[in-house]
């Protein structure tokens, strides 16, 4: 499946909208730089967030803020679902409350119907917006986005965290938390009293991937955080993030983003010129 409101983003995009209709499965999870709002219009969806799995319905709505690891699925193979997905960038937020309230909301969210109707009209709205390149163009998606998380926030009743918790989940909890040490498969099988073969096994069947994988995503993942919101050099974040060498983490780096630091670091920078400009643009005009 194209992710063409994914593709907008990367072009330099701050609010981007998809309606999409299929029954593919994510693999593994994966992270975005920018929010993500999911409205499921048709169809059940199990979500896996960090560590937690939901369960969503029609009408129910996934928030996932930056730099948290995602993907969704369905037990029924070939079980077609709708829905709407919005990206949106930290600066399209208006209030500074609203966009705090946003970095610590991921998670399933339920509405009433009423206000269920109201905000998937309004997604409906944006979507036409997104195709109308008058003037007005940004301005519309930006006040109908704002007005969209503003009404998610006052009256959605997030749903509480699942409870039970199997051994991947707390494992995938403790990396989280211990990327920055040294941790291997032999310390985690210590850690949890489980044989190597079995915790592979599981682990894989689990995540889809492997727990070095896991290791190393978990580690990138929080050294583009510190690249974008410090001024750190390459070799204090490598070893911040668990890495025993700035020439480690540069090959690690590139083996799960596809780049290197460098790169990454270059092309975030000139996503926030291109944007800067398009809001001085505006602001202009």
């Amino acid at each position: 499946m194209i992710d063409r409101a994914g593709i907008l983003m990367e072009q330099g995009a701050a609010i981007a909208a998809e309606r999409v209709v299929d029954s593919s499965n994510m693999s593994r999870s994966h992270y975005h730089s920018h929010f993500e709002l999911y409205y499921l219009e048709e169809g059940t969806r199990l979500h896996m967030l960090e560590n937690d799995i939901y369960e969503t319905k029609p009408g129910d709505m996934m928030l996932f803020a930056p730099f948290v690891m995602h993907h969704s699925y369905s037990d029924e193979p070939n079980s077609d679902f709708k829905r709407i997905v919005l990206y949106f960038t930290p600066e399209s937020i208006e209030d500074d409350v609203v966009l705090e309230l946003l970095k610590n909301s991921s998670g399933l969210y339920h509405v009433d119907k009423k206000i269920g109707h109201y905000i998937h009209g309004m997604l409906g709205m944006l979507l036409f917006q997104q195709e109308d390149y008058d003037k007005l163009h940004d301005a519309a998606l930006k006040a109908l986005l704002n007005m969209i998380v503003v009404t998610l926030l006052k009256s959605a009743v997030p749903a509480n965290k699942p409870e039970v918790q199997t051994l991947i989940t707390r494992m995938i909890e403790y990396i989280d938390t211990h990327f920055m040490d040294d941790i291997n498969l032999d310390s985690l099988a210590e850690q949890f009293f489980v044989s190597k073969y079995y915790l592979c096994r599981e682990f894989k069947k689990y995540t889809n991937r492997t727990i070095n994988q896991y290791i190393n995503t978990t580690r990138i993942l929080n050294a583009q955080r510190q690249i974008m919101e410090t001024s750190r050099s390459f070799t204090v974040i490598a070893s911040d993030c668990g890495f025993a060498s700035c020439t480690h983490f540069t090959r690690t780096f590139k083996q799960v983003t596809g780049i290197t630091p460098s790169e990454f670091k270059s092309t975030y920078k000139n996503k926030q010129k291109r944007r800067n400009s398009k809001e001085n643009a505006i602001l202009t005009n």
